[in-house]
């Protein structure tokens, strides 16, 4: 214990060290059965933790905004998953780093170590706002308006620990694109960004309220044209109206996507424009320096290298290595087969990276990595030292290039193997179409469940886990075939369509049937999404009926991919997005932390964080009250809703109006000290009121 704190204090950074001994305090009473296992599980999912599969264990979410990694921080890192996980690093769609297998007891001295190097694994699970992703180009791409690298950073370290979107319905997600390509994907994201310069004035194409999942959304428009300052309290507004209007029982509905649909564009940005009076800032001007400069590595000198095999060397180049927008420099795209790269190999790779290339890298949103400032005399010396890592595998985002979630590997969701299937497609694409290399059109997502961590409901052919019976009822691991989905620009994108359900071990004949088929019918320089359209659905599935038939299923289909036995369903309660907390005794504790937040945030003369943790304590303590008669509120407006029916209009409370303008004072008023003060010592009062109600209550019920 001594060293862990000593790890806390050589941090310097007093908000940190008091979270990370908050988590370890939260460990401690959870162990002696002091904290429910469901606000537990709340807890640690907004710092990272995110149990497995495999009992015991815990993965760990690490938070890398925009993909941003340096070099020693992948040593970090990779140093951590030695000593505490399987010393693998897996990257993810969201541009994270996950590692695995990890004991909870050890995880905020994981956590401590992690900060040295300015790394937080907070607010990478949960009901929060998740991992701010931005296109991998950003900074160096030709095409794009300006950086928005500093805007999305800015964006991150806004919401980070912000009393807001703590503790919302689900989680929320926001992208920031660097030019019209939209490699952000935009479109599937609760808030998207594109960049636009009107005017001469720099600002953002905005889209709200996209989504993947089991029911993909489209974004929608909210602006053609934001200016830059207003991005940060647009999108305060808006998770403002989120925390409240938002679902919280039936979490399958409880997606900002959801509640945009039952609402309307119209009437979300009208509650979006009630919050305007009560946010920190009205006006947030983004600091462009907020990102250090790229440290370069030294111009290479001497020979030029012999190249042994120059063929793999020009596909390489050609699929693997794009110009910057700076003259003179090159961005190289490794490609990393399930984003999965050992400890030991990072250190080597980061080596290799400080050798020729700046020292911050991107983590791509289909789980390989960008190096950025590389000069042209370094490409031949780079591919070498690349290829003895096994690095230098051409067909960077191209057909060759799959995205997959870990799936069974150790997700509680996942059905059926998403990662091994994956390893066996590349395999039919390296051996038998070794020049779809060259096609960056086509992408295959492959997700373990439907719930789309692989993304694959965006893809030109997504595959999903599943499961199907035969006619004796016996199960088979099973994979739901997607096609037709893909990015189109500008915030547009299109959702892939389900076409059939077929054993697992038939997926590579399915990809086998629909490249004969795209190579026979396909017009010449047609997009695989118009393909798909023109020829239409019933097509597809004309091709690939045959798969599906169970008729003809052989003793490996029972098996999972992977696997020497047949296939076991595994069912469980999956986390990503946390479990709500309906214990009364348990609200009535967390209402009094709030008041404490909220009195710590007033003394630091943060009236904005001061006056939303009041409001929470609010919420807290009127669910409490409605929870003693079995009534539970899937909405905060509905709490309040709901406690001036039972208590307000009863008799049963007094107050000076409704209980619901009683706590919406929140957006009715500045977020000034007088403010924050007196809706601080209100909210403290009806916390004491409620809890002697509730003390009076349980003493008549008694007697």
């Amino acid at each position: 214990m001594q060293s862990f704190r000593t790890e806390l204090e050589d941090l310097n950074n007093p908000v940190v060290e008091k979270d990370i001994l908050d988590l370890e305090k939260k460990i401690r009473l959870f162990r002696e059965g002091k904290i429910d296992d469901d606000k537990f599980r709340s807890l640690r999912l907004a710092r990272g933790i995110y149990g497995q599969r495999q009992p015991g264990v815990q993965m760990i979410r690490i938070k890398l905004p925009l993909g941003r990694v340096t070099t020693k921080q992948l040593r970090r890192i990779a140093d951590i998953s030695d000593e505490y996980a399987s010393k693998n690093l897996h990257a993810t769609t969201r541009q994270d780093i996950q590692i695995h297998f990890v004991s909870l007891d050890r995880t905020p001295e994981l956590w401590a170590k992690l900060e040295k190097d300015d790394i937080t694994t907070r607010e990478a699970c949960g009901n929060t706002v998740r991992n701010i992703t931005a296109s991998d180009l950003a900074g160096i791409d030709p095409k794009e308006p300006f950086d928005i690298s500093p805007y999305a950073h800015e964006m991150f370290r806004y919401f980070l620990r912000n009393p807001i979107c703590q503790e919302m319905g689900r989680k929320f997600k926001i992208s920031f694109s660097s030019s019209e390509d939209d490699t952000a994907f935009s479109f599937i994201h609760d808030l998207g960004f594109i960049p636009k310069i009107v005017d001469g004035k720099r600002g953002f194409k905005v889209m709200i309220g996209g989504g993947l999942g089991a029911n993909p959304y489209l974004a929608l428009t909210a602006y053609e044209f934001l200016e830059e300052d207003q991005i940060i309290p647009f999108s305060e507004a808006v998770l403002r109206v989120f925390d409240r209007y938002g679902e919280r029982t039936r979490r399958m509905k409880a997606r900002f996507k959801f509640l945009l649909d039952d609402l309307g564009l119209e009437k979300i940005m009208e509650l979006v424009e009630e919050e305007r009076k009560a946010l920190k800032y009205k006006s947030y001007s983004i600091d462009l320096n907020t990102l250090p400069a790229p440290v370069l590595a030294a111009p290479v000198t001497g020979a030029e290298p012999v190249i042994a095999d120059i063929a793999k060397y020009d596909r390489w180049y050609k699929t693997n290595v794009v110009k910057q927008k700076q003259e003179g420099f090159y961005g190289v795209y490794v490609k990393l087969p399930l984003g999965n790269m050992s400890s030991n190999l990072t250190r080597e790779f980061a080596d290799v990276v400080d050798q020729y290339a700046a020292t911050e890298l991107r983590i791509t949103v289909n789980q390989g990595y960008l190096l950025r400032f590389v000069r042209p005399e370094a490409l031949k010396p780079l591919y070498i030292a690349l290829d003895k890592l096994a690095l230098a595998e051409p067909g960077f985002d191209s057909v060759a290039d799959i995205t997959a979630c870990p799936g069974t590997e150790s997700c509680n969701l996942a059905i059926s193997d998403s990662t091994q299937i994956s390893l066996a497609l590349e395999k039919v694409i390296r051996e038998e179409y070794p020049d779809m290399v060259f096609n960056t059109d086509i992408k295959i997502k492959i997700s373990g469940c439907p719930n789309s961590c692989g993304q694959h409901g965006l893809a030109g052919i997504g595959l999903h886990g599943s499961t199907i019976k035969d006619k004796q009822g016996k199960v088979l691991p099973a994979l739901v075939v997607l096609l037709g989905g893909g990015k189109l620009k500008d915030g547009e994108g299109i959702i892939s369509d389900k076409i059939i359900k077929i054993p697992s071990k038939r997926g590579p004949d399915a990809l086998r049937i629909l490249f004969n088929d795209y190579e026979a019918n396909s017009l010449d320089g047609e997009y695989y999404h118009d393909y798909f359209k023109r020829l239409g659905r019933n097509h597809f599935y004309a091709l690939l009926k045959p798969l599906g038939d169970l008729t003809t299923v052989v003793p490996t289909d029972y098996i999972d991919w992977g696997e020497e036995h047949n296939f076991i369903l595994h069912t469980a309660v999956g986390e990503c997005a946390g479990v709500i907390i309906d214990l009364v005794a348990t609200l009535f504790y967390e209402s009094e932390e709030k008041m404490e937040w909220s009195r710590e945030a007033l003394r630091n003369a943060q009236y904005a964080d001061s006056i939303y943790h009041s409001y929470s304590a609010f919420i807290n303590t009127a669910k409490a009250l409605l929870l003693t008669r079995d009534i539970k509120p899937s909405t905060q407006i509905q709490v309040m809703l709901d406690f001036q029916q039972q208590f307000v209009d009863t008799g049963l409370f007094q107050l000076p109006m409704s209980f619901r303008e009683f706590v919406l004072r929140i957006n009715k008023n500045e977020p000034t000290e007088e403010f924050a003060i007196a809706y601080l010592e209100d909210s403290k009062k009806f916390l004491e009121d409620v809890a002697a109600f509730r003390s009076a209550d349980k003493e008549a019920v008694a007697k």
